[in-house]
């Protein structure tokens, strides 16, 4: 099922109210749920959807010791010695929680509903037809791109005509009584170029909240990832551009699982430039994404494993167009 697909575990520990006693185990994010399992025993202490959160805060307990506390109906849990540290953990089961609670408000629904047969095929034609209308904008771009290559290629030609003229005047005897006329009549002849339009403003096919991590276990910080018809562009939560990734200068795009991936650019003498991006509505990326990075995208073997799992969420559609 799909709810068992763990997108992220981190060691910490759990206080168990019933004994009064902090429980060292694995605390596990997946789609849907959060999780909590003993270290020794590997019994499941804790399992309850992300809907069920109200609210999810950085408290400290005993005064000393950081910890982060969830309220889920009416029931407050905590979880100390965190790893790599709690802001990391903060960020993403916030993130996951946020895009739960916006994903149920677009819905309308209090509770998540299982879709049937005939609506899970709706989504699919209405997901393949938002597909269509992206792709039909990417290929527009880039007709106005090769447009504008040729017009280059144009005015280069016509510049080397103008220079063969020349240097046949100048090799031309001093004699030669035509040699004024061919200096003049190319120039005056040729018409004046039409001055060049103004750049339009690249337009964003599509723009999703994400997670940021430049090093692994480090930092994960909350940001926006824009997809353009030129490459990524990927800001900070205060709409700061953090970097641009060109399209030519995208060398890998590696997907970890329908939720994650890095994107990586090589440089000669210097260190590559390398982002992991975590997002709950990257399965509605992914297939924008592999359609404009068909030769440069790789799925890894684990991020494989992912599309067989589940039946009809938004992580399991992204999973079925990769196949397809």
């Amino acid at each position: 099922m799909n709810e068992d697909i763990r997108i992220h575990s981190w060691p910490c520990s759990y206080y168990l109210d019933s004994s009064k006693q902090w429980i060292p185990g694995k605390l596990s994010l997946t789609p849907l749920s959060i999780q909590f399992r003993a270290g020794r025993t590997g019994e499941l202490l804790l399992d309850f959807h992300l809907s069920a959160i109200s609210e999810i805060k950085k408290e400290s307990s005993h005064l000393i010791f950081s910890s982060l506390t969830i309220l889920e109906k009416g029931t407050k849990h905590w979880f100390s010695s965190l790893h790599p540290n709690r802001n990391v953990v903060f960020n993403i089961l916030e993130h996951f929680w946020r895009e739960q609670l916006l994903s149920r408000q677009e819905a309308g629904a209090g509770a998540a509903l299982e879709s049937s047969k005939g609506k899970e095929l709706t989504g699919m034609l209405e997901g393949s037809q938002k597909r269509l209308e992206d792709t039909a904008k990417v290929l527009h771009s880039q007709g106005e791109q090769f447009d504008n290559i040729m017009r280059g290629l144009h005015k280069i030609e016509g510049d080397m005509d103008v220079a063969d003229r020349l240097l046949t005047e100048l090799e031309s005897p001093s004699w030669w009584p035509f040699s004024t006329k061919l200096w003049k009549t190319p120039l005056e002849s040729k018409p004046k170029e039409a001055p060049a339009a103004p750049r339009r403003e690249e337009g964003i096919l599509l723009r999703i909240p994400v997670i940021i991590t430049h090093r692994t276990d480090s930092s994960a910080k909350p940001g926006q990832l824009s997809l353009l018809s030129s490459g990524l562009e990927i800001r900070d939560c205060s709409s700061q551009l953090l970097h641009r990734f060109e399209t030519r200068d995208v060398d890998d795009i590696w997907v970890h699982s329908p939720y994650e991936i890095s994107v990586r650019q090589r440089f000669i003498g210097k260190p590559d430039h390398c982002c992991r991006l975590l997002a709950a509505r990257m399965p509605e990326l992914l297939p924008v994404l592999q359609l404009h990075f068909s030769t440069k995208i790789q799925f890894l073997e684990d991020a494989l494993g992912f599309a067989g799992a589940g039946k009809s969420s938004q992580g399991e559609l992204g999973a079925s167009l990769w196949q397809a």
